[in-house]
């Protein structure tokens, strides 16, 4: 399954930033050894559904620290007996693209 997430904590930053935090939880992702991506609006990862929760439930503790609320957007690709889709499903596109 391919999750794509984004966290946001109630506690920004001076300047009403969140990227402190979006690095806390980016950094568990990155840690956590599945396959990932972050772009300016969500972050990606795939793996099986225990992984990918596991993962996306410890980024969002890592991002709530210090704040009393956090609020999470997720969309999920759930498509047993496929994996390697997080670069397959874009390169699908680029080659309609003729990229």
């Amino acid at each position: 399954m391919i999750v794509a997430f984004s966290v946001s904590p109630s506690a920004a930053e001076e300047d009403g930033g969140v990227s402190e935090a979006v690095a806390r939880a980016v950094k568990v992702v990155r840690e956590s050894g599945l396959p990932n991506s972050t772009n300016a609006m969500f972050t990606n990862i795939e793996g099986s559904w225990d992984e990918v929760m596991d993962v996306v439930k410890r980024a969002v503790e890592a991002a709530g620290e210090g704040s009393s609320r956090v609020g999470l957007v997720l969309k999920a690709d759930i498509r047993p007996g496929y994996e390697g889709q997080l670069t397959a499903k874009v390169e699908r596109v680029e080659k309609h693209l003729g990229g």
